[in-house]
This record gives C-alpha cells, sequence and structure tokens, in this order.
C-alpha cells in the first residue's frame, strides 16, 4: 500500500490545476451553470411527457445556454482584436 500512495502522491504537484486553466474555468463557468440548467430541464421531462410548462422552461433555458455562450465568444474574440475593438 505505500508503494502505491507513493507513485500516487509522486505527480500531486503535476494533478493541480495551473493559474491559467483555473482562469479558463472561471471564464466558462457561465456557460457551465447555462448548461447544466438545460440539462435540469430536459432531465424533468425524461419520464414524462412535458407539459407547456416544461417546453418553455426548456426553450428559457436553451436561450441562456446560447447566450452564454455568445457571450464567451464575444469576450474572446474582443480580448483577439487589437485596439480592444469588438
Amino acid at each position: 500500500i505505500v508503494t502505491v500512495q507513493d507513485a500516487v502522491t509522486a505527480f500531486a504537484d503535476f494533478m493541480e490545476p495551473t493559474d491559467a486553466e483555473l482562469n479558463a474555468i472561471e471564464q466558462e463557468m457561465p456557460v457551465i451553470l447555462a448548461d447544466v440548467d438545460l440539462l435540469d430541464a430536459q432531465i424533468v421531462t425524461l419520464d414524462r411527457t412535458p407539459t407547456e410548462v416544461d417546453e418553455r422552461r426548456i426553450r428559457r433555458a436553451r436561450r441562456r445556454a446560447l447566450a452564454a455562450r455568445v457571450a464567451l465568444v464575444n469576450r474572446a474574440a474582443g480580448a483577439s482584436l487589437p485596439g480592444g475593438a469588438a
């Protein structure tokens, strides 16, 4: 057991996310949360026929997810353009 533990913990420093990776995750968090909301709305309807309210919830969640993706792409595009033009 000690040998296995040494092998696992020998690479512990390499297993931690870098600051750049953490910043990327933070930038993508609105997209991640919007996707989770969309999945929640879809999961509710897996075992039953969606009602009109369910369909509206899914549409709203889909629009929020798409809007979050567009905002992320626009931020990335704006950051890569010279002069700060978007």
